[in-house]
């Protein structure tokens, strides 16, 4: 892979030569102590230090909401058109959301691949950028601290300088469009990176052990935890949104006062609602928000390790962060191995 370096005083224009490549996107501070993914337009805009934007990355390429087709009595469907010329550049992309997009490209690319889903993909180039983490991130129990590939770029801080990893051969182009603002990788530099890394690591301070997760929790499928977790719950589905690899939606239509025309839609879905898993008939297959909280945990850490070799857990912190009900995985996670917060 090859490794550039980028001095910190080149960032501005670095940023500055994005623009030839699309619109850019990064992490702007929302009130004290939040973030969001935003069109930016110089680097005073991009907060840097930011640990975790509200919604994740899905936001951009699977939409809260979004028209799936339009119908009429004239016409029939038509399904509308994306932009093809609108490309997105997301910078400032860590490596749990980078593996969090990998979760849901695997998903949504199989054997009915969702073709709106990877239209926007397809236009998007990624830069990421390494961070360090806060009491609620633990990417580095679930193996997503660190990402190899899923990234045109990525900067990791050596001090005054960001060591660039180039991925692909559109983010080698970006390089090559600014050559002149990048250097050579020196020893001191290497020694830099290792030695940041090293700080990264110590300075998590959540950890859960995962290793056998997956049968303690076949073991533990009627403990009495998910009674009073469920109680606790306020079914919100807040953790399902602001989750990076959630990816249930409802469809439904909506019809235009001509009563000839009208759209099909799909919106983010959780199965944490009540009505979630309501059938025909009036039967609700989950009608206690406990079998609705242990479904989900399950979902992560059960059966998508069943049937992708993973949990869909990318350890981002944000159910933790964003709960109202102050519902902590880490806590649910050490109750059912019996162990206590150290």
């Amino acid at each position: 892979m090859k490794i550039v370096k980028l001095p910190k005083e080149h960032l501005e224009q670095f940023i500055a030569c994005l623009d030839a490549f699309g619109e850019i996107h990064a992490p702007v501070r929302r009130g004290d102590e939040s973030f969001a993914f935003t069109p930016v337009r110089d680097l005073s805009e991009i907060a840097l230090d930011c640990t975790r934007t509200i919604l994740p990355l899905k936001k951009y390429f699977f939409r809260p909401t979004e028209v799936m087709f339009n119908f009429s009595v004239q016409k029939g469907y038509e399904v509308p058109v994306e932009e093809a010329d609108r490309r997105l550049i997301i910078f400032g992309a860590h490596p749990c959301d980078i593996h969090g997009l990998k979760i849901l490209d695997i998903v949504l690319g199989g054997r009915y691949a969702d073709s709106y889903y990877f239209t926007r993909r397809n236009q998007a180039a990624i830069i990421g950028l390494d961070c360090i983490p806060d009491e609620f991130c633990f990417c580095q129990s679930t193996g997503t601290d660190f990402v190899d590939d899923g990234f045109d770029l990525f900067l990791s801080d050596i001090d005054g300088s960001y060591l660039v990893r180039v991925g692909t051969s559109l983010g080698d182009d970006m390089v090559t469009a600014a050559y002149g603002l990048f250097r050579e990788v020196e020893q001191r530099d290497r020694e830099a990176y290792k030695a940041r890394s090293v700080q990264r690591r110590e300075r998590f301070q959540a950890e859960i052990p995962l290793q056998d997760f997956p049968e303690i929790m076949d073991l533990e499928y009627d403990n009495e935890l998910w009674q009073g977790v469920g109680e606790k719950c306020l079914s919100c589905g807040t953790c399902s949104m602001v989750c990076p690899t959630c990816y249930c939606y409802a469809v439904f239509d909506e019809l235009h006062l001509d009563i000839h025309s009208g759209q099909r839609k799909r919106r983010w879905d959780s199965c944490l609602f009540k009505d979630y898993a309501l059938v025909a008939g009036g039967h609700n297959f989950r009608a206690d928000r406990s079998s609705r909280v242990k479904n989900r945990y399950f979902h992560k850490q059960r059966g998508f390790v069943s049937q992708y070799g993973r949990p869909s857990c990318v350890g981002c912190g944000r159910c933790i962060v964003y709960c109202p009900a102050g519902i902590d995985i880490l806590d649910v996670v050490r109750k059912l191995r019996s162990e206590t917060r150290a």
